[in-house]
């Protein structure tokens, strides 16, 4: 009998608030800023916020964190609902903090009010030097002992315009000596004449990320709020508004971000990158973004399975993409159909083969039978692979070499009798004969081979551009490096193979197929492709080679 899965930190939270009758159902929310595409690193967050909802029969909000008109857009919110959806989990409820902004407003005239808020006329330098250090106290700000009625005439004024970006803010007033140094007056509000997504020019003030985070969970009544761990010092000012406010108590937990080597998470970062035209576009297959990882061929299985087996943590650590090809590996050999692709092609001709049959034979289309078979046409002349030729062989080969025979998979055994070369010095061709007794699936011959290959028929064979994707850098943490973390990116991370030779079953492939060209890789087809040409991405390697090659 197995053991049963042991809970994480945040299930025994969850478990145990249920049970003391604490929430009688849980409610999340993933709050993600549409300032640029989500990448793997939000993925964790997501089945993990969504997860834990769908365990304990609760649900989960999606809400924008659109409290920054100037680097917002309707784009990145269309293409993270995309990406949500494509991992396979639906929200409850979407909202966006700009749905709030009435009610925040409320909440920051509420605090001054009280006299915990106050208008600051300090430059941002001034109130940076006030802040003191986390070993040095922080000094009040001549503005601090404003009346009430002051600071509300002047907050109201800034909502009305009457003030340029930078001139004032809004601060909570709370400690200046407070060990925690965002207790020590944090702005709550501060001035933008910027043009909203959503709300337009209807205000030219917005609360700043920490006033408008916890209110919306409270809004929400979201009994878990879920982030990283970046976010613990923010956890007591998160309090500290909830309380003052007098309502709904939310309440913040921490986990470990995902950190992967060989990539870079930050957005200001991969922004760079689009921007400096190192990649294509976010959603380029060699970005960690989940548009990207989309458009490589990875499966959203692999993506939740990946999430499951590095856990939830309090502590950070580094994930070795590795551990992400292998979940995309266990997925696409149970799912990804077969076929056959020559790369680097070099001619075999069956000299004993009727001139101009054309042999209608029969393969597997994936590991289960229910996947069934595909007819593929074989011929006099075929394709192969130019490295499964060797003129002089080495030991241990099993391929071809002038007086070996291999089997043609799903076809017959052929024997080696000869080969010719270009002008070059460069084999173009190479003669065989073939044991007609020898076909796959009814093989009489009674010879034994130890070598398989692939092939594609010379006058069925179809074109395709294919476009072999690696890690988009060289070293496993280029963040943590010094100099220019785009000094490290992998100069071979594209290369392009523009005329491969594919079975003809391939032409009807479509964006949602994966596939496994046999001994090469895994394989999807491009958005790019187009009726007159097929372009096919490399997901990933049949084997971890990396290691291999970084060694």
């Amino acid at each position: 009998m197995s053991e049963e899965k042991s809970l994480n930190f945040l299930e025994e939270i969850v478990e145990n608030d249920l049970n003391n009758g604490k929430y009688k159902s849980i409610i999340t929310r993933f709050p993600p800023e549409p300032n640029g595409y989500l990448h793997i690193g939000h993925s964790k967050s997501i089945c993990l916020n969504f997860g834990l909802a769908q365990k304990y029969g609760g649900s989960t909000n999606l809400r924008f964190d659109d409290t920054n008109p100037i680097t917002e857009d309707t784009e990145y919110v269309e293409s993270i609902k995309e990406d949500i959806k494509w991992l396979g989990f639906n929200w409850s409820n979407e909202f966006y903090a700009s749905d709030y902004f009435n009610q925040l407003f409320e909440f920051a005239l509420t605090l001054i009010k009280n006299d915990l808020a106050y208008v600051d006329d300090s430059t941002s330098e001034e109130i940076a030097h006030l802040k003191g250090t986390p070993t040095e106290p922080g000094k009040d700000s001549i503005y601090r002992s404003r009346s009430i009625d002051e600071n509300l005439q002047l907050f109201i004024e800034m909502k009305d315009g009457k003030y340029k970006d930078g001139e004032k803010v809004l601060r909570a007033k709370i400690d200046m000596t407070h060990t925690n140094m965002l207790m020590r007056d944090p702005i709550i509000y501060r001035i933008k004449h910027a043009h909203h997504h959503r709300t337009g020019d209807k205000w030219c003030i917005y609360p700043m990320y920490d006033f408008a985070h916890g209110q919306s969970d409270s809004i929400e009544k979201i009994t878990h709020s879920i982030c990283t761990l970046e976010f613990i010092p923010h956890r007591e000012l998160y309090d500290w508004l909830i309380e003052k406010l007098n309502i709904f108590p939310s309440h913040q937990y921490e986990f470990a971000r995902l950190n992967m080597t060989y990539t870079v998470m930050s957005k200001r970062k991969l922004l760079q990158l689009v921007e400096e035209g190192h990649v294509s576009g976010w959603d380029d297959p060699r970005m960690p973004t989940i548009s990207g990882f989309r458009r490589k061929g990875y499966t959203p299985l692999s993506i939740r399975n990946f999430c499951e087996k590095i856990g939830v943590a309090k502590r950070e650590n580094l994930i070795d993409l590795s551990l992400l090809e292998f979940c995309l590996r266990e997925d696409l050999n149970n799912t990804a159909k077969r076929a056959m692709v020559v790369l680097d092609p070099i001619k075999l001709i069956i000299t004993n083969y009727e001139d101009g049959k054309t042999e209608e034979l029969h393969s597997e289309n994936g590991p289960d039978e229910n996947m069934g078979t595909r007819a593929i046409p074989f011929s006099k002349e075929l394709w192969i692979e130019r490295e499964d030729f060797m003129e002089v062989p080495e030991k241990k080969w099993f391929r071809l070499t002038p007086g070996s025979m291999v089997r043609l998979k799903s076809a017959y055994i052929v024997k080696c009798e000869s080969f010719e070369k270009d002008n070059a010095g460069n084999v173009k061709a190479i003669h065989c004969t073939y044991f007609p007794d020898s076909k796959s699936g009814n093989d009489t011959s009674g010879i034994t081979v130890k070598g398989t290959i692939h092939w594609v028929s010379v006058p069925h064979a179809k074109t395709a551009e294919v476009r072999m994707y690696d890690r988009l850098f060289k070293v496993e943490n280029p963040a943590a490096e010094e100099g220019d973390f785009k000094d490290y990116i992998n100069p071979h991370s594209l290369e392009i193979i523009p005329n491969a030779y594919i079975e003809s079953s391939l032409t009807n492939a479509t964006l949602d197929d994966r596939f496994q060209f046999i001994r090469k890789g895994y394989f999807c087809l491009d958005k790019d492709t187009t009726k007159d040409k097929l372009i096919f991405n490399r997901t990933v390697t049949l084997k971890d080679t990396w290691s291999k090659v970084k060694g």
